[in-house]
């Protein structure tokens, strides 16, 4: 079923591509993996997008950044793959059931995407002490790269009592979920929140029908993005089209 999903979407998307290639550009620029190669940002400004186009991008490979979509075309390098799960076959692993007992005291609740101060003061201490590039601020990421007028987009919330530990953005649709960002206070590393943030993802897809969970870009090389890879099964797209994985 999912194959024959994959290649309807194809054929849609190719349709759709040559369309809209006119509108696309290439920008370079230092990769943002910190990886010795340029990067090159395949990318389109839009405005409001249906549910069924916007799976039609990610089905392609495509990520979201503010009102942008893009891909990656970098000469030197193709480390950036993206991964997909299907929640209905998800089996969490010893790890991941360990990691869901130990977060079993937070209360999880998802809201509109807003810059408060509590998100704001916890976004700019994680930045700060993660990535601390002057030019990343929390002012920064919510304005330009979380809020969007593309799609319908949520903030996954994590708190122990009234303490936030952590805020998941995504977009979400009828039939899919993107995940776009993760970020968290840095003291509680021992909870494993990266990936209690992608178990709390995947049981409100299985909760809501949501077939197709889309987790960004799997790195090999980046250690903050290949746990990805431990969700099993998953799914890489290769050679444009999507290979099921179960180690």
């Amino acid at each position: 079923m999912s194959a024959l999903y994959d290649r309807l979407c194809n054929r849609e998307f190719e349709l759709l591509e040559r369309q809209l290639d006119r509108y696309f550009i290439n920008m370079s620029m230092k990769c943002p993996y910190q990886l010795p190669y340029q990067a090159t940002f395949y990318q389109a400004l839009f405005g409001p997008l249906t549910d069924h186009i916007m799976e039609l991008f990610l089905a392609a490979g495509y990520r979201r950044n503010g009102n942008s979509l893009y891909t990656m075309r970098c000469q030197s390098c193709d480390l950036c793959i993206p991964i997909r799960l299907h929640p209905t076959e998800f089996k969490p692993s010893r790890n991941q059931r360990r990691v869901l007992k130990k977060n079993q005291d937070v209360e999880v609740s998802f809201g509109p995407v807003q810059m408060n101060n509590e998100n704001m003061k916890l976004c700019e201490r994680f930045l700060r002490q993660r990535y601390p590039q002057k030019s990343n601020t929390a002012l920064g990421y919510y304005s330009s790269f979380f809020l969007n007028h593309i799609v319908n987009s949520l903030e996954f919330h994590y708190r122990v009592g009234d303490r936030l530990l952590g805020n998941g953005i995504v977009d979400i649709g009828e039939n899919w979920m993107n995940a776009v960002y993760f970020y968290f206070d840095t003291d509680e590393e021992k909870r494993s929140l990266g990936t209690f943030n992608i178990l709390s993802m995947i049981d409100f897809c299985k909760q809501n029908g949501i077939e197709y969970l889309y987790l960004g870009y799997y790195i090999p090389k980046v250690s903050a993005m290949n746990y990805k890879k431990r969700f099993r099964p998953h799914y890489l797209r290769e050679k444009d089209r999507w290979v099921r994985y179960t180690v």
